[in-house]
């Protein structure tokens, strides 16, 4: 078989390389922007085998739909992988009976110019058949533009599951009972944009926004018509910790047109409403969008005629060629090993450019044989020293007991767990600082207690779970209860879905050295403890995290803890760096402080650095007094900690001089990008 190679941007079409604008333009999670498959073939699909193969393929695709696929069975939905635009070709390209799902780390992907529809089953409040346009489960970077969405089973559009950096606009959403929700978690996470959408004859979610760290919605056009047999029950909903703005959008006929829950914050302003009654409330701080990107309001007064003349699908998208059409024969070039098959129709004149560059090289892992190693240490041992070019370690479901060490002459390694979460695949040991050597030369103190320990610059993991299991109460007395589960220490490190489980000293974010700066993403992961359970020296970006802090039964008054005890050098301007994130406890309330600076006799210019900010802080966290000192003569009030924009019972600020704060101008120079400088890491697929 053969597939069109990937069209050169100066030859696509506009629409093969558009891009999104929003929450969805936002350079986060190592994606800059949303741009789908531009960097891919141009294909034209007709039926549904052809839609999957190309939706689900490894490789970037702009996927064109050329008339209507039906799918079978009634209410499937394809699982779209990252890096695809899949846009109907004018107003012809309809998904009938199904939609699109977006599961977890799917990104970068653009669902535009389609109409999707009719998979409805007869039950209006349809509590059986899940059966969505489109449905996100904790995939990041979406745009959704210029669709019609209508009459399905249960959502027209589903964003689950902290998925975030999404923008819907200018889409028709109608003829449904629920029109759009948003949440299903207790993490306060999605930034979403939702802008120039005509949303009419519905009901309920028209979006319902539940736990939404930043929710922008402006120039929307809602409207429930009079004698018909929909009727609204609510417009726009905020839930739970949302944040939203609502700009110049038009309610017309709508029943209780904005609600929020006592827990929201809503901030409306210059929207027009129309024969609207009920609820329409507002209140709190939310947050100022263009701290994250540029936007144009269209007045109020001309968004119904905007949206009737211009929401849903175009004309134009998805026509347009270089050479004026979308049809042809398709360019020689094999597919690569893995990716789909079958025959594409690429864009016809288009100039071709290289495809893309082969896979890295692979080790696999295995404990029952089955891979070429059955040690996570064997295949690290295997790689061989100053490696020029990216080693994947690919580990198959099973906890591993075993010590892991990689030098630091083994860079760019990624170790990825093949399972479909990052419970599948467990590294895991107990050795805490004080258990003896096996060759009796003493303890192995915090260092040596690790469970793996990564060196090299450049190394990534993917969907794993590093674990320390050694419990202080099943030695009680013993001295040295550090237990890492992982300790880091070079630059350019990144973790994404994975999880860090021990309870003191669980994760050791560090550096090599005092007077070497080291710089580390973490994105999506859960680390859990109890005493400084992520410490260490590095420049840390933890961004879309939970952080668990454990009961101690073997306590009996507070503090239990600290979540985190950095220890960054004096010289470094950067240390850690805590945003969109959750903390949590299950101990009881107050019983952990957020923080405490570790000055470190090796280093004792040390100058810790902690910035938390759009976190939620649980109420285990002592509101009163998050910070303690660890040593005397480093206060943690001459150190650098700092919060801005918190929320949660533990985020509430009693005592001023207890909680410093950013203003918005110092907040700029807060951000993952500010800590990572010209390092812009990119999460690795689900």
């Amino acid at each position: 078989p053969v597939v069109a190679a990937p069209v050169a941007a100066a030859a696509a079409p506009a629409w093969a390389t558009a891009t999104a604008d929003g929450f969805a333009s936002v350079d986060a999670l190592g994606q800059n922007g949303t741009y789908g498959g531009r960097d891919g073939a141009i294909v034209t699909v007709r039926t549904q085998a052809e839609l999957e193969r190309y939706a689900t393929a490894a490789e970037p695709y702009v996927i064109v739909v050329a008339g209507t696929i039906t799918m079978n069975p009634v209410g499937k939905e394809i699982k779209v992988a990252s890096d695809k635009t899949i846009v109907g070709s004018g107003t012809s390209g309809h998904i009938v009976g199904g939609g699109f799902f977006l599961g977890q780390g799917v990104h970068n992907v653009i669902i535009r110019n389609l109409t999707i529809r009719d998979a409805y089953q007869g039950v209006w409040n349809d509590k059986d058949h899940d059966f969505d346009a489109v449905q996100m489960d904790g995939a990041h970077h979406v745009w959704i533009d210029h669709n019609d969405l209508r009459n399905m089973a249960d959502g027209l559009i589903d964003v689950r599951k902290d998925s975030t950096y999404v923008t819907v606009s200018w889409n028709r959403m109608s003829h449904n009972n629920k029109a759009f929700g948003i949440g299903w978690t207790e993490n306060v996470l999605t930034d979403i944009t939702i802008h120039h959408n005509w949303i009419r004859e519905t009901e309920q979610r028209n979006p319902s926004t539940d736990n939404c760290a930043h929710a922008h919605l402006y120039n929307n056009f809602l409207e429930d018509t009079p004698g018909t047999d929909i009727t609204s029950s609510y417009g726009n909903y905020a839930r739970g910790g949302t944040r939203m703005v609502l700009e110049n959008s038009y309610f017309q006929g709508f029943r209780n047109p904005v609600t929020k829950d006592a827990t929201a914050s809503l901030v409306q302003r210059g929207s027009v409403f129309s024969g609207t009654s009920g609820r329409n409330e507002s209140g709190g701080t939310a947050f100022d969008p263009r701290t994250y990107y540029a936007y144009t309001l269209d007045r109020a007064a001309d968004v119904p005629a905007l949206l009737k003349s211009g929401a849903g699908p175009r004309g134009s998208l998805g026509t347009t060629t270089a050479s004026g059409t979308a049809t042809g024969t398709a360019t020689s070039g094999t597919i690569a090993s893995g990716a789909a098959t079958g025959t594409a129709v690429p864009v016809t004149g288009a100039t071709t450019a290289a495809l893309p560059a082969a896979a890295a090289t692979t080790l696999t892992v295995a404990k029952d044989g089955t891979g070429q190693y059955r040690t996570v240490q064997a295949a690290v041992d295997a790689v061989p020293a100053n490696n020029p070019s990216r080693v994947l370690i690919s580990v198959k479901p099973g906890t591993y007991r075993e010590t892991v060490k990689v030098p630091s002459n083994k860079p760019h390694v990624t170790v990825q767990g093949t399972g479909g979460s990052r419970k599948n695949t467990v590294i895991v040991f107990n050795n805490a600082a004080g258990t003896p050597k096996p060759d009796g030369s003493g303890t192995h103190g915090t260092s040596g207690s690790a469970t793996t320990t990564v060196r090299p610059d450049g190394f990534t993991a993917h969907r794993i779970t590093f674990a320390n299991d050694w419990l202080r109460t099943d030695l009680p007395g013993t001295s040295g209860t550090q237990a890492v589960a992982l300790k880091v220490q070079g630059d350019r490190s990144a973790f994404t879905h994975c999880r860090f489980l021990g309870h003191q000293d669980t994760l050791y974010a560090d550096s090599r050295s005092s007077d070497t700066f080291a710089r580390q993403y973490f994105s999506h992961c859960y680390a859990e403890g109890d005493v400084d359970f992520v410490f260490g020296r590095a420049t840390a970006v933890f961004e879309h995290c939970h952080f668990r802090a454990l009961n101690r039964p073997d306590l009996t008054g507070a503090p239990y803890g600290f979540v985190f005890a950095p220890s960054t050098a004096g010289a470094n301007p950067r240390g850690y760096l805590v945003t969109r994130s959750t903390v949590s406890s299950e101990a009881p309330d107050g019983h952990y402080k957020l923080a405490r600076p570790w000055v470190p006799s090796s280093d004792p210019t040390a100058r810790p650095m902690l910035t938390v900010r759009d976190t939620r802080l649980g109420s285990g966290i002592d509101a009163v007094a998050p910070y303690a000192t660890m040593a005397a003569g480093h206060p943690w009030q001459d150190q650098r900690f700092a919060e801005y924009r918190n929320s949660g019972p533990g985020a509430v600020v009693t005592v001023p001089e207890n909680r410093p704060q950013l203003t918005r101008a110092q907040a700029a120079a807060h951000t993952p990008r500010a800590h990572l400088g010209d390092w812009h890491p990119r999460p690795a697929a689900k």
